[in-house]
């Protein structure tokens, strides 16, 4: 059912294996090898065709000055917090309740509920702009940051709820019956007993989730218009000119960008692997 480590296959797949993993390596790490250079050229190595080549100039410190000089990217990258944060917290918070009633609570509909947290999921979010639009604009959120908050603690919630219940159901559930034999409350249980334990699924999920919120485009697109609620991700638009690209500068704002969820991913490397793999050698 799963694949053979590498280690007890035949020695030449393991030869084969060593050669292409490098290989691979290098053709995924390409296209952020490609932004990184073009990130340091000088435009007139874009305006000759010297795309790919060796850059005629380092213009390191020109460039990603000049991000900061000619666009509010430092204005964005505050707003992305300002929408990344509360996101986080709203979402894991939610699907450590809603996780751990599903896994733990044996109720009628259990499987219809959680069936509609996990359906949501597979709804092509392009087709809900015009709906979400139009709510926004009725409650009054539209282009506000509360509104982007909102929205992705709905849309994120039913996936995090997923991950949280399938991680609560693994724990071992003689730990809460124990509890409630002592007269421990359910929400004493909850607190100081299961989520000691969901440590590593939180981080894990925290970091997934500050990703994709932190990416996101089109719903920041769709729901900010003003600079003063534009994530970075839309707010790069601004480097682009009415004749001229400055793809020097797109690149150099993309970089700086990515570099907080990149931090995160390292800070919380530890506890990010950990909660992917708590249980894979279960068994």
């Amino acid at each position: 059912m799963f694949p053979t480590p590498i280690a007890r296959t035949a020695p030449w797949v393991q030869r084969i294996y060593k050669w292409l993993l490098p290989v691979a390596l290098v053709l995924w790490l390409l296209p952020l090898i490609g932004i990184a250079v073009t990130s340091i050229r000088p435009s007139s190595d874009l305006a000759a065709g010297n795309y790919f080549g060796w850059p005629s100039g380092f213009n390191f410190i020109e460039n990603y000055s000049t991000v900061f000089e000619n666009s509010n990217i430092g204005w964005y990258i505050l707003n992305s917090f300002k929408v990344t944060i509360p996101t986080v917290v709203g979402a894991v918070g939610l699907s450590c309740l809603t996780g751990y009633a599903l896994a733990v609570y044996k109720f009628r509909s259990n499987l219809i509920v959680f069936f509609m947290f996990v359906a949501g999921n597979f709804v092509p979010f392009q087709i809900l702009a015009i709906p979400v639009r139009n709510l926004t604009l009725s409650l009054g959120m539209y282009n506000t940051t509360t509104g982007l908050v909102m929205f992705h603690v709905a849309f994120q919630t039913g996936f995090c709820t997923l991950f949280m219940r399938n991680f609560i159901k693994g724990l071992p559930f003689a730990l809460i019956e124990s509890a409630r034999v002592e007269g421990v409350s359910e929400w004493k249980i909850f607190w100081h007993i299961v989520m000691p334990l969901m440590r590593p699924a939180i981080a894990a999920l925290s970091v997934l989730i500050f990703t994709f919120i932190w990416n996101d485009y089109f719903w920041a697109t769709v729901m900010a218009q003003s600079a003063d609620v534009r994530p970075v991700t839309a707010g790069m638009n601004e480097l682009k000119g009415q004749w001229k690209v400055a793809w020097e500068l797109i690149a150099a704002a993309s970089i700086i960008a990515a570099l907080p969820p990149v931090a995160m991913f390292f800070l919380m490397q530890k506890h990010f692997i950990a909660g992917l793999t708590l249980g894979a050698t279960k068994g």
